[in-house]
């Protein structure tokens, strides 16, 4: 009887593995889409396609003007819940890897469950709503300047700001030092798929850094001068790459890093311990 009831124990568990990387996989294919067409959109910002929005936005409006774009948004966000789900299981029972049971990686598994739940919502009200509604530069000047106006939201949006901030650069260290490999299992794969998501995984993660970094900067700055105008969105954010000496270059450079950012999220949707 006790051996019958491990067994079952086995195969119930062997199915939960298997359902948190089907759930982990999607999540990493939808948010690799997310991250390439903001890249895209990006590059022909950096050339003059002035009207369009490298953000979330701007990536759900490309695909809602492709054939079956309705479908492919509904798809994305269920990707999004998979990744939402995902980061709850390593939140309740530890991620992979000898380390995912430490608090701290809990508590940040957490804190993404929260933060792909609300993307995830925002894609299925687009895909609901057909589009419309502010923009993530609105968004982010409406909710800074509602920060701003409670007790002690200066300093609220600052600390906000900061932290973005720093994990932009956080997540741009860990992408040079090659930190992802950590959660990679590429046995069977030959030496040049390594070196191509390595290149992936670093030139993404650096691009993806400098944004989360120039995006938390803003911020801090709008809480600095108490002026909501001051923070930007990612569209705005990308953009004011556009402005420094380096001209429209470095947005290109940032842009492209964003695309392969998207690609690597694909590469890790195959080779990841989940």
């Amino acid at each position: 009887m006790s051996g019958e009831v491990a067994s079952r124990g086995a195969r119930t568990v062997s199915r939960g593995g298997t359902v948190r990387e089907v759930a982990g996989r999607c999540g990493l294919v939808a948010h690799g889409v997310l991250y390439a067409l903001i890249g895209v959109l990006a590059v022909r910002v950096a050339f003059g396609g002035g009207d369009e929005e490298a953000d979330r936005q701007g990536a759900l409006q490309e695909i809602a003007d492709k054939p079956l774009g309705s479908v492919l948004i509904w798809a994305v966000g269920i990707g999004l819940v998979c990744m939402a789900l995902w980061r709850l299981s390593e939140a309740v029972f530890g991620a992979a890897g000898p380390k995912g049971d430490k608090p701290t990686n809990r508590l940040a598994a957490a804190a993404r469950c929260v933060f792909y739940a609300v993307v995830a919502f925002s894609v299925f009200a687009f895909a609901a709503g057909g589009g419309g509604g502010n923009s993530g530069d609105e968004q982010s000047r409406d909710m800074t300047s509602k920060a701003l106006g409670l007790p002690a939201g200066q300093w609220l949006v600052g600390a906000v700001g900061l932290g973005i901030a720093v994990a932009g650069v956080v997540i741009a260290v860990q992408a040079a030092r090659r930190d992802f490999r950590e959660h990679l299992a590429m046995g069977g794969a030959s030496q040049g798929w390594r070196k191509a998501v390595d290149f992936l995984g670093v030139s993404g993660g650096l691009a993806r850094g400098a944004v989360f970094a120039a995006a938390g900067g803003f911020i801090l700055y709008a809480a600095v001068r108490y002026d909501p105008g001051q923070a930007k969105g990612l569209d705005d954010t990308l953009r004011s790459f556009s402005l420094t000496p380096a001209g429209p270059w470095l947005l290109v450079a940032v842009a492209v890093g964003l695309t392969l950012y998207g690609a690597f999220d694909w590469a890790m949707a195959r080779w990841r311990e989940v």
